[in-house]
């Protein structure tokens, strides 16, 4: 039993492809249910998703855009099964590796497909903040994450609504469920997957975007472990000051330098500070 939501805006070009492709990859599964969320199109993508011939699909249609994030919540809160299955209706992610993924539920709690080749590595913009991401979300959790916002992947729903506050209704959706599921300890599981190039214009306002996932990092490891943010700034901040201070030892010899690098250095203490009193105020506060 499985719900499959499949968002879409402005998709005319590829979501007829993706619903057939999940219908037949869906054949096996005794029962399962295919909710599309047409997130106000201006095309004619729900035309194209009212007229196809699929087993077991219902339509939700947002009559204006209200993001990401909001059509897949929706979704999620009116799908009948516990098991979640999110994918883009944009023809990026193989639909047919869908039981490949359902295989390791539900022993995990959330099964992810890491996407793989050179349309995910692509991206001179895209590649470094993505690496970034990955290495603050490693950090914060202490676990291995091969991608930290793939939209491919498998979850129970009584897990994601109970942080349904905490969820991102933009294209950070994602990115929160990672950090929702790791910093809470549940067991998450990759799976290496295709990924293609996508049909059309990517909806995705790149340093917007990237900007807004930055500062859910941030605000998510604040809220579950603030010491180690904390300790990290201290330590930047601290190993900053250090190679100023040798290098204006040995080639500025400038005052002012000098009296930045022991400033720089010596905050470590006060910063790391601050991070204790912030893990104390977070165990109050649970």
């Amino acid at each position: 039993m499985i719900s499959i939501i499949v968002p879409v805006y402005n998709e005319q070009g590829s979501v007829v492809r993706t619903l057939i492709e999940l219908n037949t990859a869906l054949k096996n599964f005794t029962e399962y249910e295919i909710i599309v969320v047409d997130d106000g199109s201006t095309d004619s993508t729900l035309d194209r998703v009212i007229e196809v011939k699929v087993e077991n699909m219902r339509v939700i249609n947002h009559i204006e855009n209200l993001g990401y994030g909001r059509s897949l919540y929706d979704g999620i809160v009116s799908a009948k099964y516990d098991c979640i299955a999110i994918i883009d209706g944009d023809g990026s992610y193989p639909a047919y590796r869908i039981k490949d993924l359902y295989n390791y539920y539900p022993q995990y709690d959330m099964v992810v497909g890491a996407r793989t080749g050179k349309e995910y590595k692509k991206g001179l913009f895209k590649r470094p903040a993505r690496m970034l991401f990955n290495f603050l979300v490693e950090y914060a959790s202490g676990r291995k994450v091969p991608d930290v916002n793939s939209g491919f992947r498998i979850f129970k729903k009584d897990i994601v609504m109970k942080f349904q506050d905490s969820l991102c209704t933009g294209f950070s959706f994602t990115t929160t469920l990672t950090l929702i599921f790791f910093l809470n300890h549940y067991y998450v599981k990759y799976v290496p997957i295709e990924y293609f190039k996508r049909d059309g214009k990517s909806k995705v306002r790149h340093f917007k975007d990237t900007l807004r996932a930055g500062q859910i990092i941030v605000e998510a490891i604040l809220q579950y472990n603030p010491i180690k943010l904390f300790l990290l700034l201290g330590l930047g901040n601290s190993l900053f000051g250090a190679v100023v201070g040798v290098f204006n030892f040995f080639f500025l010899k400038l005052d002012f330098l000098s009296i930045y690098a022991g400033i720089s250095v010596a905050s470590f203490i006060p910063v790391f500070t601050a991070g204790l009193i912030a893990k104390k105020l977070q165990r109050i506060n649970q």
